[in-house]
């Protein structure tokens, strides 16, 4: 399976499946996990990247570890909304893990998602070093958060 919207994903979706947010940067892959009620993200321990093939292997026995039913992946577009060299090199990523897995992707707009991370960790004090340890798993969380938010708020219409 390729990629599907929020939307399409809600309705795909079936009862306790956790969903991952990923974080892909070009040393690391930030990693994130919701639980089973999909309410809250939690910041796993990143990935280091190799090469794609060495990435892909540890991203799908991360997702069987874990149970993933579906990715949800930042998109940097600039703060302009237009698309960059990383969206690009984002939206191929996906498209070759499509070729290796059915796990269904989703792209969230991760504007801020950093900055967000960074001004949180700081708010825990939480030292530069470690920081910079922490920074890709925390955005991969508010990425993962930002989407968790939007599937409850779809839910809600169907529950009234």
């Amino acid at each position: 399976m390729a990629t599907l919207t929020l939307e399409q994903l809600a309705t795909d979706l079936q009862p306790n499946q956790a969903i991952a947010g990923l974080d892909l940067g070009t040393k690391t892959i930030g990693l994130s996990v919701s639980d089973l009620g999909r309410r809250l993200a939690t910041p796993r321990p990143v990935l280091k990247r190799v090469k794609f093939g060495i990435d892909a292997e540890a991203l799908l026995a991360f997702a069987a570890k874990e149970r993933i039913a579906a990715f949800v992946i930042g998109l940097p577009v600039n703060m302009d909304g237009s698309a960059g060299p990383r969206v690009q090199a984002t939206r191929a990523f996906v498209r070759l893990m499509s070729e290796k897995t059915d796990i269904p992707f989703v792209y969230w707009d991760e504007r801020l998602s950093t900055v967000a991370a960074e001004r949180t960790l700081i708010e825990m004090d939480v030292s530069r070093r470690k920081r910079a340890e922490r920074i890709d798993s925390a955005a991969a969380s508010f990425i993962l958060q930002g989407a968790l938010d939007r599937l409850s708020s779809l839910a809600r219409p169907a529950e009234d």
